[in-house]
């Protein structure tokens, strides 16, 4: 007698790409299950850009999330995938924006599409062109796999025609979903579907007096009441956004796409429009939205945010990578702030993940690694650092280093093994390190006086440490030492202790595993650091 038994399910790494991949293959194997003849095709991720400003980091993060998933997706399935950089480049000119040289020359390009407007940079055939092209320089810079799209080549070559013409026999049906969720102004000019002009070119926001299905056309009047017929396939119209992200993923087969927590509503609607249409919207992540340093909401026009230039002076690529990575279901703030941290997260990661691809390559704790997926599934064996992000800034305050060879002249003392060419990830570090202590630690530091238990404790380390002077004393010993004059001092909690060293002798708030720091800065010049703070304080 036989047994029927199913296979288990595979034992998924426990990070969110590889649920977001659980959730792709399911899609796709439905896809696969409705329509078998598109079965063996690769699955469809894709990402949007909006070319009326430059790539941020918020660009960055989305194609980061995305890939991420897609490694998942390959780590988990074994079967093929495309990613579809898209961008929304006939997309009418909404406002000439503050950031870009000519601004008098885009004035009276409002309302045509981004694709025809000039660039005011003069360096491309169009603003579109311009903005299209840093996109891909940038994406490029970080090594991203992608296939670039212009919304304005799929209109104008004929690939949406199909759909567009689909767009015409639900017509009615579109308008029922939509209309209800605008006001009575926008309601009474609505229309899926946006004509060019004919003669000015400007993308018509009017309504329809009529749509041929069959002819492929519709009918509409400008505001000078002449009245055209207008094909809405070749690029002669587009679409409305909310349902040209409906027709989009209908004409394309999308399987995934992620988007912001402030498109949740535009994500239903057009996923309704996409059924309408006879298709099957993709699967999906709603990532949370970036704060400000006040928990505002970051908003290019604001300008209250951290650009992606701004985070590289002060940390690898690679930490920028691990923030996207963090949590994207929680709202964050991107703020100068949460920089050293990340970098230090990034760093323990990535030791930990060369630790398990040395022991087994293909384990499911290494691709729950955040380091896997920064590393693309294989982790360099000169990743990381010897020496964490946040000891390089409270180095460089305590010595006031401004240039990487002060910094060096510390790190070779401790391990005279190390140098920029053994550790290429340290010594970006240091250069980072030196700039973000140039920036924000110098002009934040504010010392304070120490209370009097405060004060013998102080007296009592620096005596502790001049035991060890001379000595090869390593950062696990020293750490012990701090910790026990902390408990003889009766610091209650502990860690207000700790506050006190960092207050009082680094003018900061928070600070390193100190054992680490003496180890680093040397018992010496501690017991000299100590021994100043105390002086100062007296001369107070």
């Amino acid at each position: 007698m036989s047994e029927n038994r199913s296979n288990p399910e595979p034992v998924l790494p426990r990070a969110w790409p590889f649920e977001e991949a659980r959730k792709l293959a399911e899609h796709v194997d439905a896809r696969a299950a409705a329509r078998p003849d598109d079965a063996a095709g690769p699955a469809l991720l894709e990402t949007g850009y909006g070319p009326s400003g430059l790539p941020h980091i918020g660009t960055f993060g989305e194609v980061a999330r995305t890939s991420w998933v897609r490694q998942a997706y390959t780590a988990l399935t074994g079967r093929p995938t495309r990613l579809l950089a898209f961008s929304d480049d006939m997309d009418a000119l909404r406002k000439v924006p503050d950031n870009v040289p000519n601004r008098d020359l885009l004035e009276k390009y409002i309302g045509q599409p981004l694709s025809r407007v000039p660039d005011p940079f003069g360096t491309h055939e169009s603003f579109a062109a311009h903005n299209n092209a840093r996109l891909c320089s940038f994406l490029d810079s970080f090594g991203f796999e992608y296939e670039f799209a212009s919304s304005t080549t799929y209109y104008t070559s004929g690939r949406f025609d199909a759909a567009l013409k689909r767009v015409l026999e639900v017509h009615d049906e579109i308008l029922a979903v939509i209309l209800p969720t605008l006001g009575p102004d926008r309601r009474a000019t609505y229309s899926p579907v946006l004509p060019l002009h004919p003669r000015t070119g400007e993308v018509m926001q009017v309504k329809m007096d009529a749509i041929d299905a069959a002819a492929g056309t519709v009918r509409w009047t400008d505001a000078e009441g002449e009245t055209f017929e207008t094909p809405v396939t070749g690029g002669h119209a587009k679409m409305q956004w909310k349902a040209d992200w409906a027709m989009r993923w209908y004409a394309l087969g999308v399987d995934y796409e992620m988007s912001g927590k402030d498109l949740i509503d535009s994500v239903r609607l057009s996923g309704r429009i996409c059924r309408i249409l006879g298709g099957t919207p993709p699967a999906g992540l709603t990532y949370e939205l970036f704060l400000d340093e006040n928990g505002q909401k970051i908003s290019k026009s604001k300008g209250n945010g951290l650009s992606v230039e701004e985070w590289l002076r002060y940390a690898p690529q690679e930490s920028l990578g691990q923030f996207m990575f963090n949590q994207p279901q929680r709202a964050k703030r991107l703020f100068f702030d949460v920089i050293p941290k990340t970098a230090d997260d990034y760093l323990t990661h990535v030791e930990k993940a060369k630790a398990l691809q040395a022991a087994d390559s293909d384990s499911t704790d290494l691709k729950a690694n955040p380091a896997w997926f920064i590393h693309k599934g294989h982790i360099p064996t000169d990743a990381g650092s010897p020496v964490p992000f946040g000891m390089l800034l409270n180095l460089a305050s305590v010595a006031n280093a401004e240039t990487p060879e002060v910094l060096w002249g510390f790190i070779r003392r401790y391990d005279a093994s190390v140098s920029p060419e053994s550790h290429p990830m340290l010594a970006h570090l240091v250069s980072h390190a030196i700039a973000y202590y140039a920036d924000f630690v110098r002009p934040a530091k504010t010392f304070r006086a120490p209370t009097e238990q405060e004060r013998a404790a102080l007296v009592d380390l620096a005596d502790a440490l001049r035991g060890y002077e001379g000595e090869a004393a390593d950062a696990a010993t020293l750490q012990n030492l701090v910790f026990e004059i902390g408990k003889r001092h009766a610091f209650e909690p502990l860690r207000s202790w700790f506050g006190c060293l960092y207050e009082v002798l680094l003018g900061q708030k928070e600070g390193p595993r100190f054992g680490g720091f003496v180890a680093l800065y040397g018992v010496a010049e501690t017991v000299a650091l100590i021994e100043a703070a105390l002086l100062r304080d007296s001369q107070a």
